[in-house]
């Protein structure tokens, strides 16, 4: 794939491709390998007058009709999967083993956007029940909220844009999407799959930038709701910037996965290696943090240090390769860092630890001291960290100690022990038999605390992009009058 991809703007109904652009450079390959046309100030005041109409163009279309366009586009994201997974490939150094995941996922996501779409409904509510209510009629139905910016990450940014869009034009609404400046093209052919499936142009425009661009979209009072996922501290800035409108932020994590002393040992440890380093380790369930009982724990890091160093690292258009590369160069480095301060802290690196450009060689850390900052702050890259534990309460006690609470992962046949972590973990989800990085994409999804506010996957996803409007029918009754 030597051809640079042009990914312009959508604005009001017109793709724009002259004018300032900015230009990715691919990691691994280190060449450019996409071009986005920059949004300038008179692409955002005209997309933001745009959104108002548009709504009103959207909100008009039959839930069928938004559901059988989604449906189509899940279709086509199936046909040109391969491509797809390419283009992830060369702008994010993502293994294209791992991006045929994502594009099943997007997929998966659309059509399950269309089965909500088709969902959308309502309530007849008991007004009957009160003495004021009697001779009286309430319905209430969802209605689309109004212009919705998606701000999309980086890391999956087919599928989170695919939640977002998908989930937003489900429930009838307009949407201006800010892509991440490190994944343009991708972004934008999911934006061309829609419209080609059908998506009228009034529901999506596409402006791409920095945070600039984020920022001023957020203040907008045209816009009804923002959907942003990235990190804790550009999160903050969201949150500032939005003002009192709604506001959903799926933030960082840095996950924790416990492996108590009844569990299958070579199993765990299988499954922390192949989800502790999937696209290098860049998501926010990864495995980072895994509490081993001590009377397991030497033999989980021999187990998990033997695991990491079969996967395959290189060229991410491999179909054998298991860990490309990061998203760049200062990212490989921060996460050396990481090591380099736990080692000097008395831990033990068992594999890995060092870069060649953007990629990370898969490490272990065995054993960092619990204020280590690779065990309190959200690595974001190819390193796990392992940390004996003594007692259930303790390893809870040491998995709530964190500022953050997306999801947990926990081994045990224990039932006592699985809803014991349920009910005392601090965090969105627990995984059961399975590390922290897993997820369906029709389950709610979302974290407490650092790690976000609101829950994403379609159905949830369209309660926040919807507002409940309530119908009173006076002296029109549909229950006894008497």
């Amino acid at each position: 794939m030597d051809a640079i991809y042009q990914a312009g703007c959508l604005v009001a109904g017109t793709w724009l491709t002259d004018g300032p652009a900015a230009e990715r450079t691919g990691p691994y390959l280190r060449r450019t390998v996409s071009r986005a046309r920059t949004a300038t100030p008179d692409d955002i005041t005209r997309a933001l007058a745009y959104a108002g109409p548009a709504a009103g163009a959207v909100a008009r279309l039959a839930p069928a009709t938004r559901a059988a366009i989604l449906e189509r586009a899940a279709a086509e994201v199936t046909a040109r999967g391969e491509e797809l997974a390419r283009l992830l490939a060369v702008e994010l150094g993502k293994p294209v083993k791992d991006g045929r995941g994502e594009v099943l996922r997007v997929a998966d996501t659309l059509s399950v956007s269309a089965a909500e779409a088709r969902a959308l409904g309502g309530e007849v509510l008991p007004v009957a029940g009160w003495a004021r209510g009697v001779g009286n009629t309430a319905l209430t139905c969802r209605a689309p909220a109004g212009p919705v910016l998606a701000i999309t990450p980086f890391n999956a940014p087919a599928n989170l844009l695919a939640h977002k869009l998908g989930a937003s034009f489900a429930a009838g609404n307009t949407t201006i999407v800010k892509p991440p400046p490190q994944a343009p093209g991708v972004s934008t052919e999911l934006v061309r799959i829609l419209l080609g499936a059908g998506m009228p142009v009034e529901a999506v425009q596409v402006l791409h930038g920095g945070a600039d661009v984020g920022a001023r979209l957020c203040a907008a009072p045209e816009i009804a709701v923002v959907s942003f996922t990235g990190g804790v501290s550009a999160g903050a800035a969201v949150a500032r910037a939005t003002g009192p409108k709604r506001v959903l932020l799926e933030l960082g994590g840095n996950a924790a996965t416990i492996v108590c002393e009844d569990a299958d040992v070579a199993e765990a440890a299988r499954v922390c290696a192949r989800t502790g380093y999937s696209n290098s380790g860049q998501s926010c369930i990864s495995v980072q943090r895994v509490y081993v009982q001590r009377g397991r724990f030497e033999e989980f890091v021999a187990a998990l240090t033997t695991e990491v160093k079969s996967l395959i690292v290189g060229d991410p258009l491999d179909p054998a390769t298991d860990v490309g590369s990061m998203v760049d160069d200062d990212a490989a480095e921060r996460v050396v860092r990481r090591a380099g301060e736990a080692a000097g802290q008395g831990a033990a690196i068992t594999t890995g630890g060092a870069r060649s450009g953007a990629v990370m060689e898969p490490t272990v850390v065995a054993a960092p001291p619990a204020d280590a900052r690779l065990v309190r702050e959200e690595v974001f890259g190819a390193l796990v960290a392992v940390l004996p534990y003594d007692g259930f309460d303790e390893v809870i006690e040491a998995c709530n100690s964190s500022r953050y609470g997306l999801q947990a992962g926990l081994f045990t046949h224990d039932v006592r022990r699985i809803v014991q972590a349920w009910r005392e973990l601090e965090v969105g989800g627990l995984v059961v038999n399975g590390s922290s990085n897993f997820r369906l994409d029709h389950v709610p999804f979302g974290g407490v605390k650092d790690s976000g506010i609101g829950r994403e996957s379609p159905r949830w996803m369209i309660e926040d992009f919807t507002v409940t409007k309530t119908l009173l029918l006076r002296g029109l009754s549909i229950w006894g009058e008497q």
